[in-house]
C-alpha cells in the first residue's frame, strides 16, 4: 500500500484531496501518516516522491485559509493537491461575495476564466501530472480505468408553450402592436387550437422526439423536473398533472431527477417539500438533479443535498460560461469547507447549457460547434450537457452530441 505522509495542519482538508485523488480517480489505496513538511509519497517499492506545500503551510490555524486575500493571483502559486481543493471544494466562491443578479457567482470572477484555463480541466491535468509522477518510479501500478461518458440532462422549466386563452391574447397584441406582424398572429391562432384540439403537439412538447433521440444514441437521459416554489421563476406546470408523462419517461429507462425551485438552493425545508411531492408523484426515489437558474451557494447547498439523502448533484457550471467550474467534468464526493466533512454527495459537474450560447452569449450555430471545439476534452472524463426540452433547435442538439463524439475519438 502507498504511504503518505503530510504536515501537521490542515489535516482534514489534506485528506479530502487525497482521497478524491487517489481512491476516487486513480483507484489506489494509501494510509496516511502526520508529520513532515511536505508532501511525501512512499511506494511499495520504497521510492519516495516529495511535492512541495506552497499553500496550506502558510495556514497553520483551523479554517485560516478562508478568506478573500488568500485566492492566488495565478495558479501557478499552488502545488498540485492545492490546485485541486481549490477548484474542487470551490472555496474562492464563499470568500468572494461578488454574485450577479440572480445571486450567482460570475464566471467571470473565477480564477479560471481570469487565467483563461475555465476551458481545461485543470484537476484532471494535475492528476495526469502525478500519475507520470508515479510511474515514472513505479512503473506495476495499475490505475482505475475511465472511460469518456457523454451525460444528457433535460431541466424542465415548462412543459406547455400554451396555457390559455388569456395568455393567447396577451401575445397576438404584442404580435400586432410591437412586432408588426399579422402573419405571425395569425398562426399563433392556428396553432394554439390546433393544439387544444389535440390535433398537433404543444411546441414544448418535445419529449417524445429526446427519448427517441437517446434511444438510438444509446444514452440515459436525465429528465430534471420542478415540484413547486414560491416565486415568479416556479411554478410554470402543476407536477401532480404530470404522472403520465413521467411514468412514460420512467418505463423508456431514462431518469427523473428534481429542479428544485428558485429559492430552494439555500432553503432546506423548501427542498425537502419538494422532493417529497416529486416522490410522491414519480413513485420512485429522487437522487440527482440540478437547481433552477444554476443557483449555488458553497457550502449551504451541498450541505441541504446531503441532509435530503440526495446521491448526484449538478448544478456546478456557469450560467454565462461554458467550462470546467470545478476544474474537471468526474463525478466527485464534495466537502463542506466548514464543518470540513467530506460529504456521500457527489458532484456530476455540469460543462454546457444550451442557454450559455444563445441566452447569454448571443452566438451563431457556427460560433457554438466552435466552441465545443475549444473544451478540452480528454482523460475520459464524464462530459454533462444540459439542453432545455423546450429550447427546439433539435438538429443542432444532434451536431453538438456528433461533435463531442468526434473530439474523444
Amino acid at each position: 500500500m502507498i504511504k503518505i505522509r503530510i504536515p501537521n495542519n490542515n489535516i482534514k482538508e489534506r485528506k479530502y484531496v487525497l482521497d478524491i485523488i487517489f481512491n476516487e480517480f486513480l483507484g489506489l489505496n494509501y494510509s496516511l501518516d502526520v508529520g513532515s513538511e511536505d508532501y511525501v509519497i512512499v511506494l511499495e517499492n520504497k521510492k519516495k516522491i516529495t511535492i512541495q506545500d506552497t499553500f496550506f503551510n502558510k495556514f497553520p490555524q483551523n479554517l485560516e485559509y478562508l478568506h478573500l486575500r488568500n485566492i492566488p493571483k495565478s495558479i501557478n502559486e499552488l502545488d498540485m493537491f492545492s490546485t485541486c481543493f481549490f477548484m474542487l471544494t470551490r472555496w474562492e466562491e464563499y470568500v468572494n461575495k461578488n454574485r450577479d443578479k440572480h445571486n450567482r457567482f460570475p464566471a467571470t470572477q473565477s480564477l479560471a476564466y481570469q487565467e483563461g484555463f475555465l476551458n481545461r480541466p485543470i484537476v484532471n491535468e494535475k492528476i495526469e501530472e502525478l500519475k507520470e509522477k508515479l510511474l515514472a518510479v513505479d512503473g506495476s501500478l495499475i490505475f482505475k480505468k475511465k472511460e469518456f461518458e457523454l451525460v444528457i440532462t433535460h431541466d424542465v422549466d415548462e412543459v406547455n408553450f400554451w396555457k390559455s386563452k388569456k395568455q393567447l391574447l396577451k401575445i397576438l397584441v404584442g404580435d400586432m402592436l410591437k412586432r408588426k406582424d399579422i402573419n405571425l398572429a395569425f398562426n399563433r391562432i392556428k396553432e394554439y387550437y390546433l393544439v387544444s384540439q389535440g390535433k398537433i403537439k404543444d411546441p414544448f412538447d418535445t419529449f417524445d422526439w429526446f427519448i427517441d433521440r437517446s434511444k438510438e444514441l444509446e444514452i440515459t437521459s436525465r429528465f430534471y423536473f420542478m415540484s413547486g416554489g414560491v416565486t415568479k421563476y416556479d411554478n410554470r406546470y402543476d407536477i401532480s398533472t404530470q404522472k403520465s408523462l413521467i411514468e412514460k419517461i420512467k418505463n423508456t429507462g431514462n431518469i427523473i431527477g428534481i429542479h428544485p425551485s428558485y429559492n430552494a438552493y439555500n432553503d432546506s425545508q423548501q427542498f425537502k417539500k419538494e422532493k417529497e411531492l416529486l416522490e410522491k408523484v414519480c413513485g420512485c426515489k429522487i437522487t440527482e438533479g440540478r437547481e433552477h437558474y444554476l443557483r449555488f451557494e458553497v457550502p449551504t447547498t451541498w450541505q441541504i443535498w446531503e441532509d435530503n439523502d440526495m446521491k448526484v448533484d449538478s448544478t456546478c457550471g456557469y450560467a454565462e460560461k461554458e467550462g470546467f467550474r470545478c476544474g474537471t467534468g468526474d463525478e466527485f464526493s464534495v466537502f463542506n469547507i466548514l464543518t470540513q466533512e467530506k460529504l456521500n454527495l457527489k458532484e456530476r459537474p455540469l460543462i454546457y447549457m444550451d442557454d450559455t450560447s444563445f441566452f447569454y452569449q448571443e452566438l451563431s450555430e457556427e460560433e457554438v460547434l466552435i466552441n465545443i471545439s475549444n473544451l478540452h476534452i480528454s482523460y475520459s472524463m464524464t462530459y454533462t450537457i444540459l439542453w432545455h426540452q423546450n429550447f427546439g433547435k433539435k438538429n443542432l442538439y444532434l451536431k453538438i452530441i456528433k461533435k463531442l463524439k468526434e473530439e474523444i475519438e
